[in-house]
């Protein structure tokens, strides 16, 4: 077979995404117009929640919520050292403290045990993440913030379209927050939004995302806001990508089918499963789980001289330089998100992936797990 470049992961974009925002563009209407308002309807409608406020990436999102969660001045936030930075940062922009928890070793979402553990006097709010498109453990993380009285808001910068109870996630907090980075299930190219069914915050939501423009006067500032607006020809793209949403992650989930075929007949490579309770999952990137013992680090440089690109998805938040100069932060205080995190790699993943593409991956994954087996051996 004739060598072939394989991405790590690509944006599906069709001629109707392009000529969407082609007609933003030649509108001359370039912000702050009429197809902000048509992408929040079409999510909030695809979601099933009151609101939906159109940011300028998941994590301008994420930020406004903790603002309005108040999760400030040393408050506590709970949240998963297993994932992005961006859902650590959050809470500090506004002088809050994230406070990790351990994670479940199956679902790799934060476990609702070690969560109950970690609740004090100055807990504000927890901030579950929904990592890689596979749902936390809703029903009993709303139960525990609905005793002490806390603010829940999802990260389902990974997930949208995924569901938990029959439930699409994002509608179990006060609030949500989606992501459209390119390497998402959709995209605007950068920008995020905000999904809530509290009209309050709503009405703070959109005043913070605009320099904190509460009232329709042009330059009339009633909070300290930002300018994280999403811009229309985002706006446009999102808009076009989310009126084929299920197709799009249906066209996913048999590409991870495929993988899962194929690598089911490798030795020592373990694939992502829906989780408990989980009812569906939204494909965001392909990660394997390495048998202990394995360098997974060292399988990745093999694959790498084969011409086939992979990522450590994630690094531990708590292990990331600037979290240990300033916490103070040590290896094995979280140790399932470590051995997790050690062992996990992602696979060249996107929604056209095709076939023949995914046989070259798990090809090369095999002959760099036998390389490693046998230098170990």
């Amino acid at each position: 077979m004739s060598e072939f470049h394989i991405p790590m992961s690509q944006p599906d974009i069709t001629e109707r995404d392009i000529e969407a925002v082609t007609r933003v563009l030649r509108s001359g209407r370039l912000s702050i117009g009429p197809c902000i308002d048509e992408f929040e309807e079409a999510v909030r409608n695809y979601v099933g929640t009151r609101y939906a406020i159109a940011v300028a990436s998941g994590t301008a999102g994420l930020h406004l919520c903790m603002r309005a969660a108040k999760a400030e001045d040393g408050a506590e936030v709970i949240t998963s050292p297993y994932s992005f930075i961006a859902s650590a940062n959050c809470i500090l922009y506004e002088r809050g403290r994230p406070v990790f928890v351990d994670i479940d070793e199956d679902s790799f979402n934060i476990d609702p045990d070690a969560v109950e553990a970690a609740l004090t006097d100055r807990t504000t709010a927890l901030l579950p993440v929904h990592v890689f498109g596979r749902s936390a453990r809703m029903d009993r993380i709303c139960r525990t913030a609905d005793r002490r009285g806390l603010t829940v808001v999802e990260d389902a910068c990974e997930a949208i379209g995924a569901e938990f109870a029959g439930r699409k996630v994002g509608t179990f907090g006060k609030a949500a927050v989606f992501a459209f980075y390119p390497n998402k299930q959709m995209t605007t190219g950068e920008g995020g939004i905000i999904v809530t069914d509290d009209p309050n915050w709503d009405r703070e939501l959109r005043a913070l995302r605009n320099h904190g423009r509460a009232g329709n006067e042009w330059l009339e500032h009633h909070h300290l806001g930002f300018n994280y607006r999403l811009n229309e020809m985002s706006a446009a793209l999102g808009l076009s990508q989310i009126s084929r949403i299920e197709d799009l992650l249906a066209r996913r989930a048999r590409v991870a089918e495929t993988y899962g075929e194929r690598l089911a007949h490798i030795a020592g490579v373990r694939v992502l499963t829906p989780t408990a309770g989980a009812t569906r999952m939204s494909w965001f990137v392909y990660i394997v789980r390495l048998e202990s013992g394995m360098s997974r680090d060292n399988i990745a440089a093999r694959m790498g001289e084969m011409g086939i690109p992979t990522r450590h998805y994630f690094p531990p938040i708590h292990l990331q330089p600037f979290f240990v100069e300033r916490y103070g932060y040590k290896r094995g205080q979280f140790p399932v998100t470590e051995r997790v995190s050690a062992s996990t790699l992602a696979l060249p993943f996107h929604t056209n992936m095709p076939e023949q593409a995914v046989d070259r991956v798990c090809r090369a994954l095999q002959t760099a797990i036998d390389e490693e087996t046998r230098l170990s051996a």
